[in-house]
């Protein structure tokens, strides 16, 4: 069996900044860390990041889903010699989800880890970048693309005036071309917000917000049109999950396009969207979603029902998923948005070697080593992690 071992670990990643949203704020960020060890002492990395008001998984909840799960009976019998059979193996992780689950989300946090860290173990042993992997991916093949460069979008949380202003500022002067604003924080004005940002950081800026189901339904649409004369791209998970049906009426009386965020999770919540007519953009994350092949499917579904989509993020990534995220993003073509690799910027630990911070612009270069291409820093991910559980699949 190639798959020997995988080890999880919980860590706690300090942040430099606190991060504010109207769903949640944040000083620090617990995430799951997979190391999958291949019979030839090969090791991948993975990670997840669970968010109870995003799939309603907890940290400590998902290391015990991997202690639960029969790892051995999910992955035992594969012995991958290229791509397609990696594909058939992810295809077989499965971490037990002991409550009701009516979206098929309940695991997408660990699934996403464990994925991730079998790529990365496989590409190292192939010799070749988990970009690689997409023109392989039946459903997506269609999306698969080289670029030799990307472009990532920067982001203004809820913040005070001052630090509002100082961050569009740093924005504009960086040279980014996209740029989202947090907004529904309660009591906020975000149409003045709106207006101040944008003298700031000038018309030809992609601006973009993200409620974080911040307004209940009956008012969503007319807080949308109060932000229009800002003139926005996109507006984000405007109301709660339990609301999103009314997205379908509110994209008739609002202009600017609608993106789901909370409420696209999975296969289930996407065919929900596309059947309802609630949005205009999916936005997917690895960890959200359950993976790096699970965004490609979701991806291409998209582009089939003539729907836009995103790689976003979560707060807090470790340099795991701003390594996975670049293959991801540097492997595809049609990506409305692209966030992430925040490192410098935000984690005091990103637990890579490298620094995937990106550059001038939001712009970073493709990773062209085998598996992330990234070394992971074991000091550092000794030095935050909370508890950790190991299976030997032997």
């Amino acid at each position: 069996m190639p798959i020997v071992e995988l080890h999880a670990f919980l860590v706690r990643l300090p942040l430099r900044r606190p991060v504010q949203h109207a769903s949640f704020g944040r000083e620090s960020s617990e995430n799951i860390v997979l190391a999958c060890r291949l019979d030839d002492g090969t090791t991948g990395y993975g990670e997840g990041v669970p968010r109870s008001y995003v799939t309603g998984e907890t940290p400590e909840g998902a290391l015990a889903q991997f202690a639960a799960t029969n790892w051995a009976q999910s992955l035992a019998g594969h012995d991958p010699t290229g791509w397609p059979d990696v594909i058939s193996l992810c295809d077989r992780i499965a971490p037990r989800v002991e409550h009701d689950d009516p979206r098929g989300i309940g695991a997408n946090s660990l699934r996403a880890a464990v994925e991730l860290s079998i790529l990365d173990a496989f590409g190292q042993r192939f010799g070749e970048p988990v970009s690689a992997i997409t023109p392989h991916v039946a459903e997506a093949a269609m999306l698969a693309a080289n670029h030799e460069q990307v472009r990532y979008s920067a982001a203004i949380t809820a913040e005070g005036a001052w630090r509002e202003r100082m961050s569009a500022i740093k924005i504009r002067l960086y040279g980014f071309t996209h740029c989202k604003v947090k907004v529904g924080i309660p009591a906020a004005d975000d149409a003045a917000r709106l207006r101040r940002i944008r003298r700031i950081v000038g018309p030809a800026m992609d601006l973009r917000v993200d409620a974080n189901e911040g307004w209940p339904a009956e008012q969503a649409g007319a807080r949308i049109r109060e932000l229009e004369p800002v003139r926005l791209s996109c507006v984000e998970q405007p109301v709660r999950h339990a609301e999103v049906a009314a997205l379908a009426e509110i994209r008739r009386q609002v202009s600017v396009p609608i993106m789901l965020d909370e409420s696209l999770a999975g296969p289930i919540d996407a065919e929900a969207a596309i059947a309802g007519g609630t949005c205009n953009l999916f936005n997917l994350r690895l960890s959200k979603c359950g993976g790096f092949l699970a965004c490609l499917r979701l991806a291409a579904r998209a582009q089939q029902a003539g729907l836009g989509f995103q790689l976003g993020c979560h707060p807090g990534e470790s340099g795991i998923l701003s390594a996975a995220g670049r293959h991801w993003a540097a492997s595809v073509a049609g990506i409305r948005y692209l966030e992430g690799s925040y490192d410098r910027h935000l984690v005091r630990e990103p637990l890579t070697e490298q620094d995937l911070t990106f550059g001038y612009g939001g712009l970073a270069s493709s990773l062209l080593k085998p598996g992330w291409g990234v070394t992971m820093d074991c000091a550092a991910l000794k030095r935050v992690s909370l508890a950790a559980q190991s299976i030997c699949l032997r």
